[in-house]
């Protein structure tokens, strides 16, 4: 089964915010110290959206749905786009950028289910960590930091229902007209 590219060049991805109960959330260390990230993966052509997420889950992090609790998702794709450098120009058909629909998920197994070997494909991970809630907007490649942003802006709403934590400092300092929009 191939990836899932709409027909403007977006490729169809599910991304997840795997957040403990004290609000903290993990961060996956890319092979060989190329930064942190949330788990995220492609949505094959055919495959329902939740049916990628908990594949993605598995095989990047080493968790079944019974080890986590959907608490929310995002209500539409949000979408970046690739910087230049990064497109395939020779790969049929190209793919500009992603599409991911987030979800909130709520680890409910041991921290020891966590592991990273139970994928054919090399490891998406090699290290990980929790982070405070909004430090991986900051932690995550510059292209997909505004879609990090808005999942969990969004997202916060169902993991903080009392209101979204506090925004560091350094946020004004990076997007003060987002901060002051999103509040």
């Amino acid at each position: 089964m191939s990836d899932w590219i709409d027909g403007q060049g977006f490729r169809a991805n599910v991304g997840i915010v795997l957040m403990r109960d004290d609000g903290q959330v993990f961060l996956g260390g890319r092979p060989g110290g190329r930064g942190w990230q949330f788990p995220q993966g492609g949505i094959r052509r055919g495959e329902k959206v939740e049916d990628a997420l908990f594949r993605e889950l598995e095989e990047e992090v080493g968790l079944r749905a019974e080890d986590v609790e959907v608490a929310g998702t995002t209500s539409d794709w949000l979408h970046y786009r690739l910087p230049r450098q990064y497109v395939r120009r020779h790969s049929t058909p190209l793919c500009i950028g992603q599409k991911q629909r987030w979800f909130l998920l709520r680890m409910r197994a041991a921290e020891d289910r966590v592991r990273f070997d139970r994928t054919l494909e090399p490891p998406e991970f090699d290290r990980w960590r929790w982070a405070d809630y909004w430090e991986p907007v900051r932690e995550v490649i510059y292209f997909k930091r505004e879609v990090y942003r808005r999942a969990l802006h969004e997202l916060g709403r169902h993991a903080f229902p009392a209101g979204l934590p506090p925004y560091p400092e350094w946020w004004r300092a990076e997007k003060p007209a987002i901060a002051s929009a999103e509040r």
